[in-house]
């Protein structure tokens, strides 16, 4: 416990974590003021339309991001596994395909490397505020994260099956559906599940960047200091982050 305070205490001191300055005088009579215009939450006709429209707009980007981030993840698991590499049959694979390999390994490194949120403000510069800017950050950095944890599962899994197919003339593609997918299916399943309920958490935050749904609505809101409408996006997205969590531990069950 002590060694723990003692490493901890320059990083709190470099990061200038001031926990006391929450309950000074200046700080708190805002925040009481504010969260006093929460109560009742907003709940007026006009406003939830605009909310229920925002949280399928939310839904969609998470999920049309996560459906791009698979066209960019599959072929460069397929691409980066060893496990999948005919020229590494023969016990080393050829400096050709080990470059390439390492190539679109450092690929995926650079896509997960940089955060959802950064892709997303250099997309809002090129494609303008919306939810397209959401969609490519969401694609770009879930693609790499799904690439290289679906080749660490396929190269943890049982390689023999796959290597018999190629070394009998099977294609990469044809060793992958019949060799390696069907052993780890319910593993990639649920690692894309999982990710798809973090995608709509992360959409909320990109929309405060200005790529729309449910965040860009909350930031305009807590802009205009409108304590019942920020209340309600709060809790509508609360449900909707537990109904993610619901049907994502459901299709978990159905595949375990």
């Amino acid at each position: 416990m002590v060694g723990s305070l003692i490493l901890l205490w320059p990083l709190l001191v470099a990061t200038e974590f001031r926990p006391l300055q929450l309950f000074d005088a200046q700080s708190r009579e805002p925040t009481l003021r504010f969260l006093a215009t929460m109560v009742p939450p907003a709940i007026h006709s006009d406003f939830l339309q605009l909310v229920i429209r925002e949280s399928w707009r939310t839904v969609a980007i998470a999920t049309a991001g996560i459906a791009l981030a698979l066209l960019v993840a599959l072929p460069a698991t397929l691409v980066s596994v060893r496990v999948l590499s005919v020229s590494a049959l023969s016990g080393r694979m050829s400096p050709a395909a080990f470059l390439l390999r390492q190539g679109v390994r450092w690929v995926l490194i650079l896509l997960r490397s940089v955060p959802e949120l950064i892709w997303a403000l250099v997309f809002v510069r090129v494609v303008g505020l919306g939810p397209t800017a959401g969609v490519l950050a969401i694609a770009l950095t879930y693609g790499g994260m799904l690439g290289k944890v679906y080749a660490e599962i396929l190269e943890s899994g049982d390689p023999t099956v796959a290597q018999t197919l190629l070394r009998n003339g099977s294609s990469r593609l044809q060793a992958f559906f019949y060799g390696v997918l069907p052993q780890n299916a319910a593993e990639l399943t649920s690692y894309t599940v999982y990710r798809w309920e973090c995608a709509i958490r992360s959409s909320v935050v990109l929309g405060f960047v200005g790529a729309g749904g449910l965040g860009q609505q909350l930031d305009s809101s807590m802009k205009m200091f409108a304590g019942g409408e920020v209340s309600t996006l709060l809790l509508v997205f609360i449900l909707l982050v537990g109904i993610a969590d619901f049907v994502s531990s459901w299709l978990r069950r159905q595949l375990g």
